[in-house]
């Protein structure tokens, strides 16, 4: 696939064009604005990229705007501020302060950007809008408080009101800088006859609402200048630790599955695009080369169990990845990429252009199941006498203060136990069912909780009461003592809780029992959802809960520990706990050798990405490299091979014969029962192959 218009892959970097870094992707995010921008754009698009910009819309290189040299002003009240009065610093930097998005620091991004418009780039990316749960202390933050709610500012943190409220005012001022920005901005590029596109790459929900951050995630589905988003999900993230079957854990594989799952409502069903974001370095500096490929491929491999989506940020950073020392197991010197290493990343970069495949199929077509998640998740971070704490990936989770917080057990205990029965599992938005009629036409089992989150408005009651009249099963699970019931909203006065009238416009009773309504069926649970993460028994009783309701749906419920999926040609799957046996005739894309698989059987955790070798009579099967200029015919094959310099290039091509002569430069070949294997030195302006047949 050479067509760069798709913009399939890409990655974000920083640092100015280098040879070790051309990963030869569709696209490239030129990170940062600074005097080097324009250079580092024209240098990339030379080297034949579509060009994207990216920079931060909460932090960033913004002391002109603090210090006041923009408008005379100083700023430095419009830093985020936690309890203690001082401002909350991104990263290790002493003034960098993550932003309240007041009306003056959104003219800033406006000016700071419009320069941008005028070089030509495809799109405009504007990251990580973020609002710490322990922020709300500035004053910038008590005026806007003021203006937003017509009433006094209360510190967030001296009741669960006063705490959900500072939520929905962080979300709401986040999201209006943004619609200002991409609305102002895409106006300009239009009046100059051009266009720009706008997207928001931004954490998962999940990974936020653990974190304990604001982000605008569902009303970027709203606002009209945004033409897609980035998922964030990498294994930083996804190595926070949770709880299951009474064990505290990283659970990467299982978690990066959750957080790939619930990003993709932030564009399913709309025509805004989805890139996948992977990371094979994380931030951490300091984990073993052997760590981070391990953990990049439970990542990667967590993403490639949704086929909805088809598009991928190959890397942030390629400078960190492909220049940088880093430790090896066993091993306190650090050294830069291990070759095979190196090749691995780069096979999985190239192999995921060509994921956008039409034919899907499960292993096992069981219940799907939806597990709610909705913005509100994220107001309700601290409870009176908790800690708010702070945890970005960089702190020992284990050690952390108020780590029980972190683990996110409500939320964990709906999702994990069904997960790891096999099932296919997937959290959905539940903002989405508002104005998305057919937001839960994929869901056959729903499991909602009232005991972390809330329904902003009885709408989405109605709509769910729709859905299971229409033959959908609810298992609503709450003890209603989250003491977030008693705020200030629609249902109080009303209502003892919202799952009150979650029960009345569905017409049912509270009563534990399954109940038919319409075609469907709808169980309220009368327990804490964090109570099904202490131990295998208790995980056991929600996998049953689910099951009795899906099987009354009249779906066949099949226990595994084998989850797998095949697109195309490609075989993705992961073991989560046991064995499991994998036969056939199939090339392995996690080898740096893309050795061939003719039965592998396959551990606890263990990942398998296989290509079907009896699928297709397709001539390029994979390679590390960017594959352009195909010719075929009698005589033989030519083609041109793009590759990063440094690296060694592995390619497998099936051919109809052994080759009688292959030319190129440096190129190793080995031939193997009808399929041939080159190897060669990488160069970003191609080796030229020719194979003679």
């Amino acid at each position: 696939m050479t067509d760069k218009h798709r913009e399939a892959t890409g990655f974000q970097e920083q640092a100015p064009y280098d040879e070790s870094i051309d990963l030869r992707t569709d696209f490239v995010m030129v990170y940062g604005l600074n005097d080097t921008t324009a250079q580092r754009i024209a240098r990339w698009r030379e080297a034949g990229y579509r060009v994207h910009l990216m920079t931060g819309i909460s932090w960033g290189t913004y002391q002109d705007y603090l210090d006041g040299r923009w408008d005379g002003a100083d700023h430095w009240a419009d830093a985020q501020t936690a309890g203690d009065g001082k401002p909350i610093l991104h990263g290790k930097s002493v003034d960098i302060p993550y932003m309240v998005p007041t009306f003056s620091f959104t003219e800033y991004l406006v000016q700071k950007l419009r320069p941008i418009i005028e070089l030509g780039v495809e799109g405009i990316h504007l990251e990580e809008p973020e609002f710490w749960s322990r922020a709300g202390y500035s004053e910038a933050f008590k005026r806007e408080w003021q203006a937003f709610f017509k009433e006094p500012w209360q510190p967030p943190h001296s009741n669960p009101e006063a705490h959900f409220r500072a939520g929905q005012l962080k979300q709401h001022l986040l999201s209006r800088s943004l619609d200002r920005v991409t609305s102002v901005l895409r106006d300009e590029a239009l009046q100059q006859g051009r266009e720009v596109h706008f997207y928001a790459p931004t954490h998962s929900l999940l990974n936020y609402t653990q974190w304990q951050i604001i982000s605008p995630e569902s009303r970027l589905r709203t606002l009209p200048s945004i033409d897609g988003a980035i998922a964030q999900v990498w294994t930083g993230t996804s190595r926070t630790p949770n709880v299951y079957a009474g064990k505290v854990a990283e659970r990467t594989f299982e978690t990066a599955y959750l957080e790939y799952g619930i990003a993709q409502d932030l564009t399913r069903g709309t025509d805004r695009r989805m890139w996948f974001l992977h990371d094979p370095i994380e931030d951490h500096p300091d984990r073993t080369w052997e760590d981070y490929l391990a953990n990049y491929q439970r990542t990667l491999i967590a993403s490639l169990l949704h086929p909805g989506v088809s598009r991928y940020e190959v890397a942030p950073w390629p400078h960190r990845i492909f220049n940088r020392p880093y430790l090896r197991d066993g091993s306190t010197e650090r050294e830069l990429i291990p070759p095979d290493t190196a090749t691995s990343y780069l096979i999985a970069m190239n192999s995921l252009r060509d994921l956008d495949q039409p034919d899907v199929r499960w292993a096992q077509e069981g219940p799907r199941i939806g597990i709610v998640l909705s913005d509100t998740a994220m107001f309700q971070r601290w409870s009176p006498g908790g800690e708010s704490g702070h945890y970005d990936g960089l702190q020992d989770a284990l050690a952390l203060e108020g780590r029980e917080q972190l683990h996110f057990s409500d939320f964990y205990g709906l999702a994990l136990p069904p997960l790891f029965d096999g099932q296919r599992v997937a959290p959905v938005q539940l903002e989405n069912v508002i104005d998305t009629p057919d937001a839960l036409d994929d869901v056959d089992v729903l499991v909602l909780s009232y005991e972390f989150q809330k329904p902003l408005a009885p709408s989405i009651h109605y709509a769910l009461a729709g859905w299971v009249s229409r033959g959908g099963s609810l298992l609503y699970v709450g003890d209603g003592a989250d003491p977030y019931h008693k705020i200030r909203s629609w249902w109080t006065g009303r209502y003892d809780t919202c799952a009150d009238h979650l029960a009345e416009a569905l017409g049912a009773d509270r009563d534990g029992t399954v109940q038919t309504i319409g075609r469907g069926r709808v169980r309220f649970l009368p327990v804490r959802p964090a109570d099904f993460t202490e131990s295998p028994e208790r995980a056991a009783e929600l996998v049953t809960a689910i099951r009795e309701l899906a099987e009354a749906g009249g779906h066949t419920w099949q226990s595994t520990n084998w989850l797998s999926v095949q697109r195309g040609p490609y075989l993705i799957g992961a073991v989560l706990d046991g064995t499991h046996v994998v036969e056939g005739n199939y090339l392995d894309l996690l080898d740096p050798q893309l050795g061939i698989v003719t039965r592998r059987e396959l551990g606890p955790g263990q990942l398998t990405w296989l290509r079907d070798l009896t699928y297709d009579e397709e001539p390029l099967l994979a390679s590390a490299g960017r594959v352009v200029d195909w010719q075929q015919d009698s005589a033989g094959i030519r083609f041109t091979c793009e590759a990063p310099r440094g690296v060694q290039v592995t390619t497998a091509l099936r051919v109809p014969s052994e080759p009688t002569a292959v030319h190129g430069d440096d190129i190793e070949r080995r031939y193997e029962a009808g399929i041939l294997w080159l190897r060669h030195p990488g160069k970003p302006d191609g080796t030229h192959v020719e194979i003679r047949l």
